[in-house]
């Protein structure tokens, strides 16, 4: 276990520091927050998207619900300096970066995909389409998903010229996703689960 002497973590430090749970924890100015436990119906769509990538021909072992962390760039105090989206979809070359821990660190290549289930509240839907949005695109994440149960409707942010550029999906209008064309999935389909 990792010794502090400023109380305040470093993201190496971070990533040497084990307190032998099952915690998972956001750095936030050198703070670990802890997270709290996923709600069942946020669980049960990051599993479904899962079951329809695989379905679609991605290979599972690139597809990860709930399971993935990602290093992301500061933009401003208080953002945190890693987040856990709700589904990764990584590149084939991540899988010998990730051996030892399922983190993606900024030297790494960006994923390929990462999706957002919006929880409940303001503070989660403030994070997920203004905070979250502006760390991903300065990571480089070409493709991102904002899916919210509260509005029923999926969006579909691509990056171009550093920015999204985003495009909703409603009721049985087909998702396209430019990374992923062979997918065929509504926003009906994924809200008939919760």
């Amino acid at each position: 276990m990792i010794q502090l002497q400023s109380g305040k973590f470093t993201f190496e430090e971070y990533l040497a520091y084990e307190d032998e749970t099952d915690n998972r924890y956001e750095l936030i100015d050198g703070v670990l927050i802890p997270l709290p436990p996923e709600s069942e119906p946020n669980l049960s769509i990051a599993n479904y998207l899962f079951l329809i990538l695989v379905n679609a021909g991605i290979p599972f072992r690139l597809v990860h619900p709930h399971s993935c962390e990602i290093q992301v760039p500061i933009i401003q105090a208080g953002d945190a300096a890693n987040r856990y989206p709700d589904l990764v979809v990584l590149a084939e070359e991540h899988l010998k970066l990730t051996q030892k821990r399922l983190t993606l660190t900024l030297e790494m290549p960006p994923p390929r995909l990462v999706v957002e289930v919006v929880s409940p509240g303001k503070i989660a839907s403030e994070r997920d389409y203004e905070r979250k949005p502006l760390q991903y695109a300065a990571r480089g994440i070409q493709e991102y998903w904002i899916v919210d149960r509260q509005r029923q409707m999926v969006a579909v942010l691509c990056l171009e010229s550093q920015r999204y550029v985003q495009t909703v999906f409603r009721g049985s209008a087909r998702i396209h996703s430019p990374t992923f064309p062979q997918l065929s999935l509504t926003a009906e389909q994924i809200f008939a689960l919760s």
